[in-house]
């Protein structure tokens, strides 16, 4: 079997996705040029229908808005990925990370710029805290860390909420959540030219890039967590600290996840929240990990996929197009990427070479055959 580039895979994986879902609406007796046009105008502002109409900029900047802190989930699933752990812990690690941001926002009076940035760096530690319990069993008592995580997601939202409750001033109209954190804790806007709630939270999504191909791809450090998740025996044998890298790992990763819940607290809703459910935003990061192949490129760019799929949903509906359809095209994408050697096999029996001219072989000199 050849080896073929992860990234190519997931690409494929994309275009028969998409392709799947125009022929489902082909056949559902819509039009496949509406889909289009939803999925432009969701990545352009540009009504391919209405040309005239000029660019939104609101619908390119709600784009922007959903992908960051889905990157910043995908970074913490790929990052305990690439050192053998499974982190299906986000949501857990997303919640703290709000709450932590949140009780900083409104129980600590700092200076603008200062104030969001003590919260989303409180948020970072109360994520890496969530993540330390699961590596700590991981490490020293071999217990599966998928197990404590799902536990742990459902302890992060009935405690943050009690605390939330106990401590922290409720908004008395609704009940609901807290009163609004103050101005110079807020993420302020990028653009103030739309109603889009896009704002200068996305930095972080660009340090938590830069942080992880950096650690991963050129420390010592993240070596010794790659030969970890390799092989744990081998590391050991060659004098690296196991336990500490598996704990060290799962921290990092509850990290990205905690800061991701600290920029919607802080650049979206502007207060702290009161849990009825789980946003999900942890669980696709584990689908933008594996599209992504667990590397900051790959990452970087399915979770703009992803994130370009979740604001369609709205043009989907002005379309007659049900916004299900979004979530199908993620769905199949997910499903190919996972049965990756089904694509390979194909890919394996295609011979590209045949496409270009097979050489002639030559004739010996000095004599006739």
């Amino acid at each position: 079997m050849k080896k073929h580039n992860p990234l190519v895979i997931s690409l494929i994986a994309v275009v028969i996705g998409l392709l799947f879902a125009f022929g489902l609406v082909a056949i559902t007796g819509r039009n496949p040029f509406d889909l289009l046009t939803a999925l432009v105008r969701s990545m352009t502002g540009f009504n391919m229908q209405k040309p005239d109409a000029g660019i939104n900029p609101m619908f390119v900047l709600n784009w922007f808005k959903y992908s960051v802190p889905m990157i910043l989930t995908g970074l913490s699933v790929a990052f305990a990925y690439r050192t053998g752990l499974f982190n299906i812990g986000g949501e857990g690690q997303f919640i703290v990370g709000g709450t932590a941001a949140a009780f900083v926002a409104l129980c600590v009076d700092l200076p603008p710029i200062i104030h969001p940035i003590a919260c989303l760096l409180a948020a970072a530690a109360a994520g890496a805290v969530w993540g330390f319990l699961p590596g700590l069993l991981k490490a020293y008592r071999g217990i599966n860390e998928v197990v404590i995580c799902i536990m742990l997601n459902y302890s992060a939202m009935y405690i943050c909420n009690m605390l939330t409750r106990g401590l922290l001033p409720i908004d008395p109209n609704t009940n609901a959540r807290t009163i609004s954190i103050p101005d110079s804790a807020v993420l302020k806007q990028v653009t103030t030219a739309t109603a889009s709630q896009f704002n200068w939270g996305f930095l972080a999504a660009i340090v938590g890039l830069v942080i992880f191909w950096f650690i991963i791809e050129k420390t010592t450090f993240g070596f010794s967590l790659k030969a970890t998740g390799f092989n744990k025996e081998a590391a050991r044998f060659a004098g690296m600290k196991v336990e500490r890298n598996i704990i060290l790992s799962m921290m990092i990763s509850g990290a990205f996840c905690g800061v991701a819940g600290a920029l919607l607290v802080l650049g979206e809703y502007k207060y702290g929240r009161i849990y009825t459910g789980f946003d999900n935003y942890g669980f696709d990061g584990i689908s933008i990990a594996l599209v992504g192949a667990a590397n900051a490129v790959g990452v970087f760019f399915a979770g703009m996929l992803f994130s370009l799929l979740k604001s369609a949903s709205g043009n989907l509906q002005i379309f007659q197009i049900p916004s299900e359809i979004a979530e199908l095209v993620q769905a199949i994408i997910i499903y190919l990427v996972a049965i990756q050697y089904a694509i390979i096999l194909v890919l394996d029996k295609i011979d590209f070479k045949g496409f270009k001219k097979k050489r002639e072989p030559k004739s010996i000199e000095g004599g006739d055959a």
